[in-house]
Protein backbone atom coordinates (compact mmCIF):
# COMPACT_ATOMS: atom_id res chain seq x y z
CA UNK A 1 0.00 0.00 0.00
CA UNK A 2 1.32 3.38 -0.80
CA UNK A 3 0.32 6.82 0.55
CA UNK A 4 0.67 9.45 -1.51
CA UNK A 5 2.42 12.76 -1.07
CA UNK A 6 -0.49 14.81 -0.76
CA UNK A 7 -2.39 12.35 1.66
CA UNK A 8 0.75 12.85 4.19
CA UNK A 9 0.19 16.67 4.02
CA UNK A 10 -3.39 16.65 4.69
CA UNK A 11 -2.75 14.66 7.57
CA UNK A 12 -0.13 16.97 9.00
CA UNK A 13 -0.34 18.76 12.62
CA UNK A 14 0.50 21.92 13.65
CA UNK A 15 1.21 22.90 17.29
CA UNK A 16 3.34 25.90 17.99
CA UNK A 17 6.59 26.00 16.17
CA UNK A 18 6.55 22.17 15.70
CA UNK A 19 4.45 20.33 13.01
CA UNK A 20 4.77 16.30 13.09
CA UNK A 21 3.66 14.00 9.70
CA UNK A 22 3.84 10.44 9.71
CA UNK A 23 6.11 9.48 7.69
CA UNK A 24 5.27 5.57 6.00
CA UNK A 25 7.01 3.08 4.93
CA UNK A 26 6.60 3.36 1.15
CA UNK A 27 8.54 6.79 1.42
CA UNK A 28 12.38 4.85 2.70
CA UNK A 29 15.03 5.24 0.97
CA UNK A 30 17.00 2.12 2.27
CA UNK A 31 17.31 2.54 6.05
CA UNK A 32 15.91 6.35 6.42
CA UNK A 33 13.39 8.84 4.62
CA UNK A 34 13.97 9.62 0.83
CA UNK A 35 15.84 13.14 0.92
CA UNK A 36 13.71 14.72 -1.32
CA UNK A 37 10.68 13.87 0.45
CA UNK A 38 11.74 15.00 4.01
CA UNK A 39 13.31 18.54 2.43
CA UNK A 40 9.92 18.95 0.37
CA UNK A 41 8.01 18.21 4.26
CA UNK A 42 10.40 20.78 5.68
CA UNK A 43 9.04 23.84 3.57
CA UNK A 44 5.75 22.80 4.28
CA UNK A 45 6.96 23.15 8.59
CA UNK A 46 8.47 26.61 7.40
CA UNK A 47 5.12 27.81 5.73
CA UNK A 48 3.22 26.45 8.72
CA UNK A 49 5.03 27.72 11.30
CA UNK A 50 5.70 31.48 9.94
CA UNK A 51 2.53 31.87 7.61
CA UNK A 52 5.06 32.36 5.02
CA UNK A 53 3.53 33.69 1.64
CA UNK A 54 7.17 34.76 -0.72
CA UNK A 55 8.76 32.36 -2.78
CA UNK A 56 11.16 30.00 -2.14
CA UNK A 57 14.68 30.81 -3.96
CA UNK A 58 17.03 28.27 -1.66
CA UNK A 59 17.37 25.49 0.29
CA UNK A 60 20.15 23.89 2.52
CA UNK A 61 19.59 19.99 4.20
CA UNK A 62 21.99 18.54 5.62
CA UNK A 63 21.23 14.85 6.65
CA UNK A 64 22.21 14.08 10.04
CA UNK A 65 20.93 10.61 10.67
CA UNK A 66 18.49 7.81 9.54
CA UNK A 67 14.82 9.17 10.17
CA UNK A 68 12.37 6.36 10.58
CA UNK A 69 8.19 5.60 9.51
CA UNK A 70 6.27 7.16 11.85
CA UNK A 71 5.74 10.62 13.78
CA UNK A 72 8.86 12.92 12.09
CA UNK A 73 8.86 15.80 14.12
CA UNK A 74 10.00 19.51 12.37
CA UNK A 75 10.77 22.35 14.75
CA UNK A 76 11.57 25.81 13.31
CA UNK A 77 12.77 28.67 14.22
CA UNK A 78 13.10 32.18 11.92
CA UNK A 79 16.84 33.47 11.91
CA UNK A 80 16.00 36.69 10.25
CA UNK A 81 13.15 38.52 8.51
CA UNK A 82 14.22 41.79 6.40
CA UNK A 83 12.61 43.69 3.66
CA UNK A 84 13.35 41.36 0.81
CA UNK A 85 15.20 38.26 2.41
CA UNK A 86 13.19 35.70 5.34
CA UNK A 87 15.75 33.18 6.10
CA UNK A 88 14.10 29.94 8.60
CA UNK A 89 15.84 27.18 10.63
CA UNK A 90 14.57 23.91 10.30
CA UNK A 91 15.36 20.75 12.40
CA UNK A 92 13.76 17.46 11.89
CA UNK A 93 13.56 14.91 14.60
CA UNK A 94 12.67 11.26 14.37
CA UNK A 95 12.20 8.38 16.90
CA UNK A 96 13.66 11.55 19.60
CA UNK A 97 16.85 11.71 17.36
CA UNK A 98 18.09 14.61 15.73
CA UNK A 99 18.30 13.57 11.93
CA UNK A 100 18.26 16.56 9.83
CA UNK A 101 19.02 20.42 9.53
CA UNK A 102 17.07 22.64 6.83
CA UNK A 103 17.80 26.12 5.92
CA UNK A 104 15.14 27.81 3.83
CA UNK A 105 15.38 31.00 2.48
CA UNK A 106 12.43 33.13 0.62
CA UNK A 107 12.43 36.25 -0.71
CA UNK A 108 10.09 38.61 -2.69
CA UNK A 109 10.85 39.99 -6.10
CA UNK A 110 12.29 43.53 -6.95
CA UNK A 111 13.31 45.72 -9.08
CA UNK A 112 16.75 45.67 -10.86
CA UNK A 113 18.23 47.12 -13.78
CA UNK A 114 19.91 43.66 -15.16
CA UNK A 115 18.45 41.87 -17.93
CA UNK A 116 16.74 38.82 -17.57
CA UNK A 117 18.55 35.94 -18.44
CA UNK A 118 17.77 32.16 -18.59
CA UNK A 119 19.82 28.77 -18.31
CA UNK A 120 20.27 27.10 -21.91
CA UNK A 121 18.36 23.75 -22.70
CA UNK A 122 19.19 20.78 -24.36
CA UNK A 123 16.31 18.22 -24.82
CA UNK A 124 16.90 14.63 -23.90
CA UNK A 125 17.90 12.67 -27.12
CA UNK A 126 15.09 10.40 -26.79
CA UNK A 127 11.54 10.93 -25.52
CA UNK A 128 10.43 9.05 -22.58
CA UNK A 129 7.96 6.41 -24.59
CA UNK A 130 11.39 5.74 -26.42
CA UNK A 131 13.73 4.33 -23.28
CA UNK A 132 13.15 1.60 -20.31
CA UNK A 133 11.60 2.87 -17.08
CA UNK A 134 13.16 1.65 -13.85
CA UNK A 135 10.62 -0.80 -12.60
CA UNK A 136 10.10 -1.13 -9.05
CA UNK A 137 11.31 -4.47 -7.59
CA UNK A 138 10.73 -4.84 -3.72
CA UNK A 139 13.63 -5.07 -1.83
CA UNK A 140 15.87 -3.90 -4.75
CA UNK A 141 14.95 -0.60 -5.59
CA UNK A 142 13.93 2.08 -3.03
CA UNK A 143 10.34 2.03 -2.38
CA UNK A 144 9.76 5.76 -2.85
CA UNK A 145 10.54 5.10 -6.08
CA UNK A 146 6.72 3.72 -6.08
CA UNK A 147 6.01 7.58 -6.36
CA UNK A 148 8.28 8.76 -9.09
CA UNK A 149 8.88 7.19 -12.64
CA UNK A 150 11.83 7.65 -13.89
CA UNK A 151 13.53 6.72 -17.23
CA UNK A 152 17.07 7.36 -18.28
CA UNK A 153 17.69 9.02 -21.56
CA UNK A 154 21.30 9.60 -21.00
CA UNK A 155 23.44 7.30 -19.14
CA UNK A 156 22.60 3.85 -17.24
CA UNK A 157 20.46 2.88 -14.52
CA UNK A 158 22.44 2.20 -11.34
CA UNK A 159 24.56 -1.68 -11.04
CA UNK A 160 25.17 -1.42 -14.66
CA UNK A 161 29.00 -1.11 -15.06
CA UNK A 162 28.15 1.33 -18.06
CA UNK A 163 31.29 4.18 -16.74
CA UNK A 164 29.03 6.50 -16.74
CA UNK A 165 29.27 10.12 -14.33
CA UNK A 166 26.58 11.35 -16.18
CA UNK A 167 22.78 10.93 -16.20
CA UNK A 168 20.06 12.77 -18.53
CA UNK A 169 16.27 11.46 -17.09
CA UNK A 170 12.93 12.04 -17.79
CA UNK A 171 10.89 12.07 -14.70
CA UNK A 172 7.44 12.61 -13.25
CA UNK A 173 5.33 12.51 -9.93
CA UNK A 174 2.56 9.90 -9.82
CA UNK A 175 0.73 12.56 -7.42
CA UNK A 176 -1.85 14.77 -9.42
CA UNK A 177 -2.40 16.91 -6.21
CA UNK A 178 1.41 18.48 -5.59
CA UNK A 179 1.88 22.32 -5.43
CA UNK A 180 4.74 23.57 -8.12
CA UNK A 181 7.03 24.04 -5.27
CA UNK A 182 6.57 20.65 -3.63
CA UNK A 183 6.91 18.92 -6.31
CA UNK A 184 10.30 20.56 -7.98
CA UNK A 185 12.14 20.14 -4.70
CA UNK A 186 10.99 16.35 -4.08
CA UNK A 187 11.50 15.80 -8.08
CA UNK A 188 15.09 17.67 -7.88
CA UNK A 189 16.30 14.68 -5.41
CA UNK A 190 14.92 11.95 -7.41
CA UNK A 191 17.56 9.72 -9.02
CA UNK A 192 20.91 8.31 -7.03
CA UNK A 193 23.78 9.63 -8.30
CA UNK A 194 25.23 8.98 -11.63
CA UNK A 195 28.23 6.96 -10.35
CA UNK A 196 26.19 3.88 -9.37
CA UNK A 197 25.76 2.93 -12.97
CA UNK A 198 29.83 2.51 -12.73
CA UNK A 199 28.92 -0.36 -10.62
CA UNK A 200 28.06 -3.91 -11.46
CA UNK A 201 26.69 -5.25 -8.58
CA UNK A 202 24.80 -3.44 -5.36
CA UNK A 203 26.91 -0.41 -3.72
CA UNK A 204 25.39 1.75 -1.09
CA UNK A 205 25.51 5.53 -1.15
CA UNK A 206 24.01 8.26 1.27
CA UNK A 207 23.47 11.73 0.46
CA UNK A 208 25.43 14.18 3.04
CA UNK A 209 24.32 17.77 2.04
CA UNK A 210 21.95 19.13 -0.60
CA UNK A 211 22.04 22.72 -1.72
CA UNK A 212 18.90 23.73 -4.38
CA UNK A 213 18.29 26.88 -5.78
CA UNK A 214 15.22 27.99 -7.36
CA UNK A 215 14.57 30.66 -9.83
CA UNK A 216 10.81 32.09 -10.35
CA UNK A 217 8.62 29.01 -10.32
CA UNK A 218 5.23 29.14 -12.63
CA UNK A 219 2.31 29.48 -11.01
CA UNK A 220 0.96 26.00 -12.24
CA UNK A 221 2.74 22.85 -12.90
CA UNK A 222 0.96 19.29 -13.63
CA UNK A 223 2.25 17.59 -11.43
CA UNK A 224 2.04 14.18 -13.30
CA UNK A 225 4.30 15.71 -16.80
CA UNK A 226 7.25 14.42 -17.65
CA UNK A 227 10.52 16.37 -16.50
CA UNK A 228 13.78 16.97 -17.20
CA UNK A 229 16.60 16.28 -15.20
CA UNK A 230 20.39 16.62 -15.98
CA UNK A 231 23.10 15.08 -13.61
CA UNK A 232 26.46 15.95 -14.20
CA UNK A 233 29.73 14.44 -11.53
CA UNK A 234 31.80 17.74 -10.71
CA UNK A 235 34.59 15.78 -8.64
CA UNK A 236 34.84 11.80 -6.72
CA UNK A 237 37.64 11.00 -4.52
CA UNK A 238 37.68 9.50 -1.37
CA UNK A 239 34.21 7.57 -1.08
CA UNK A 240 32.69 10.99 -1.77
CA UNK A 241 30.94 12.63 -5.04
CA UNK A 242 30.47 16.10 -5.97
CA UNK A 243 27.47 16.37 -7.81
CA UNK A 244 25.04 19.09 -9.56
CA UNK A 245 21.49 18.56 -11.14
CA UNK A 246 19.04 20.73 -12.85
CA UNK A 247 15.38 20.10 -13.41
CA UNK A 248 13.79 21.14 -16.64
CA UNK A 249 10.38 21.34 -17.71
CA UNK A 250 9.73 19.52 -21.06
CA UNK A 251 9.80 22.75 -22.81
CA UNK A 252 12.82 23.93 -21.62
CA UNK A 253 12.33 25.96 -18.45
CA UNK A 254 14.67 25.77 -15.68
CA UNK A 255 13.27 24.95 -12.28
CA UNK A 256 15.81 24.00 -10.33
CA UNK A 257 19.44 23.96 -9.49
CA UNK A 258 20.99 21.57 -6.98
CA UNK A 259 24.47 20.64 -5.46
CA UNK A 260 25.24 17.47 -3.35
CA UNK A 261 27.74 15.75 -1.77
CA UNK A 262 27.14 11.53 -1.50
CA UNK A 263 29.09 9.47 -0.11
CA UNK A 264 29.38 6.29 -1.91
CA UNK A 265 31.02 2.88 0.36
CA UNK A 266 31.89 1.09 -2.36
Amino acid sequence: MTIALSEILASRRLEGDTVTFNATEDWMQGRTMFGGFLSALAVVAMRDTLSLDIPLRALQTNFVGPVAMGEVLYRTRLLRQGKNITQVHCEIWSQDAFAGLVVGVFGTGRETALPAKTAVHTPLPKGPDEVMALPFIPKVTPNFTQHVDMRWAIGGVPYTGLQSTQSGIHIRAKDANLSPEILVVMLSDGPPTPVLSCFKGPVMASSVSWSLELPPLPLQLDSTAWYQIDMDTIAMSEGYVNQSARLWTADGRLLSLGYQVVAVYG
